[in-house]
């Protein structure tokens, strides 16, 4: 039996009775770290001997009956954004290269306390701003998949890291479709909760109205668990909600019949593969058959989604970023004259160029004169993208679409072309900004073999609809997760499958 084949509920149920220890499990995640990572690169920092001690603990106390959760035991990784004590926080960016957190997040708290192992923390775009996991001062991370690929981003390391079976699940951060769509590209299963379900105390700002942590994993049962464990208000936290019903797992019944399912006709025009719409089309049949009514129509507004998001997202990133000056924590230059000097050299040495482009960007779009012209109509464009999402929920119980208009683009060709790379965001960053749930789910592969990923969409607190739904498609074997090939994620060869 190979531990890391296992789902990470197979695995929880394999701990508590007591055929697999947590060290064994742990152990073999840090093992396939070991094997892997050298090509995949989705681990900044690894705590060997931390997961082991901690193993040890978990251990213990499933031993004496204190820990009864389906995930204790059970080794995980965390998105180098979210704070973790002790432990390396880097947001994959010089600025943080050496900053260590004096407190953890309360989405890791949450895990810990259902006995949940981390093993490390993922690499990511830097202070999440990319669609790649290639704007990382620690190097791009690779596609298990085929490694000459991108994973997609920012949330590609923890993405990676599950489809390469290096871990059982992880956590990452969705501002725009950073879980999602790296989901689609390395096929594993991702959801981006309603917005103020999962405390962001501990979790690094990009766009604080838009971001939100959520659980990367192999299946949709696996993310409804995560997700319980997740989900709680946190008085740390203004945004975050007291919500009532947070039995997720409740969802996994598998039955859609009458459900209500709208496809936006305005997903599939320009620029959507026809690999990703066939496959897409393909598993709204599935629910078709499974007793689901599908039917397209108009959403509206799909085309003004990321000039509205990017203005929004980086306006808010300009002035969360602004607090990264030398000063109290992180990296600081060496030579300077003044502290006029010492602040310019530091973000100029410590930020790299996608961060600071947003910066740029946030700071002109703030600006006296500008700031009517963009920031506030941005911010009106939100609420009318808001109010058409509304009208949808009114007669269907969820959109269904694709996550990305394609699937893994090639290493550097993103990055020679900022703008095509925001336009990949296309399905997604709506979705943010309505502060809407939304899981991604594979639905098949392109002729070259890479994972598609499709997307449903839900009314805001209607997890529940969506993963009932998720989880009838992959019930059909139709959707869901395949394991993705040992030898591109082991071997030294890039895209090359041996």
């Amino acid at each position: 039996m190979e531990i890391m084949k296992l789902t990470a509920l197979e695995l929880g149920r394999k701990i508590r009775a007591g055929e697999i220890a947590v060290a064994e499990a742990v152990a073999a995640a840090l093992s396939a770290i070991e094997k892997k990572d050298a090509v995949i690169n989705g681990f900044v920092t690894v705590d060997r001997e931390g997961a082991m001690r901690r193993a040890e603990e978990v251990q213990r106390r499933i031993s004496r009956g204190e820990l009864t959760g389906p995930l204790a035991g059970v080794p995980a990784a965390v998105k180098d954004n979210i704070c973790t004590k002790g432990l390396r926080t880097t947001c994959s960016s010089k600025m943080l290269y050496n900053f260590i957190p004096s407190y953890t997040a309360q989405a890791v708290l949450n895990l810990e306390r259902a006995g949940v192992v981390v093993i490390g923390k993922t690499n990511m775009d830097e202070f999440a701003m990319g669609s790649t996991t290639e704007t990382s001062a620690f190097g791009p991370t690779r596609n298990p998949w085929n490694t000459a690929h991108v994973p997609g981003g920012s949330s590609g390391g923890s993405c990676a890291a599950v489809a390469a079976r290096e871990c059982s699940f992880a956590l990452g951060s969705d501002t725009g479709g950073s879980i999602r769509q790296p989901s689609a590209f390395c096929g594993v299963t991702g959801m981006k909760p309603t917005y103020g379900t999962v405390s962001r105390y501990g979790l690094i700002a990009y766009a604080s109205s838009l971001d939100q942590i959520g659980p990367v994993a192999k299946d949709v049962p696996d993310c409804a668990a995560i997700l319980e464990i997740l989900a709680s208000e946190d008085p740390k936290d203004s945004t975050s909600l007291r919500r009532e019903d947070c039995r997720f797992t409740e969802a996994l019944t598998g039955d859609v019949r009458g459900m209500r399912i709208g496809i936006p006709a305005d997903y599939f025009g320009e620029g959507l593969e026809e690999d990703v719409r066939d496959a897409v089309i393909s598993a709204a049949k599935e629910l078709e058959r499974c007793g689901a009514v599908v039917e397209e129509f108009e959403l509206g507004l799909t085309g003004y989604a990321i000039p509205a998001y990017y203005v929004i997202a980086c306006a808010e990133a300009g002035s969360n970023l602004a607090r990264y000056d030398g000063v109290k924590y992180g990296y600081r230059t060496d030579h300077y004259e003044d502290l006029a000097a010492m602040y310019r050299k530091t973000r100029s040495e410590g930020f790299g160029p996608e961060a600071k482009r947003r910066i740029l960007l946030g700071s002109f779009v703030l600006s006296s004169g500008y700031y009517d012209a963009y920031y506030l109509r941005a911010l009106r464009t939100k609420a009318l993208i808001k109010q058409s999402f509304d009208r949808a929920f009114e007669k269907y119980d969820m959109i269904l679409g694709p996550t990305a208009p394609t699937t893994a683009p090639e290493l550097g060709r993103s990055l020679s072309d900022p703008l095509k790379m925001y336009l990949g965001d296309i399905y997604t960053v709506s979705v943010n900004l309505a502060g809407l749930p939304g899981i991604s789910l594979p639905c098949g592969r392109d002729k070259s073999g890479l994972p598609v990923g499709l997307q449903l969409i839900g009314d805001c607190f209607q997890e529940k609809k969506i993963i009932r739904a998720a989880y009838a498609l992959e019930q059909t074997g139709k959707c869901g997760y395949t394991e993705c090939p040992d030898a591109a994620a082991a071997c030294g060869k890039e895209g090359k499958d041996e």
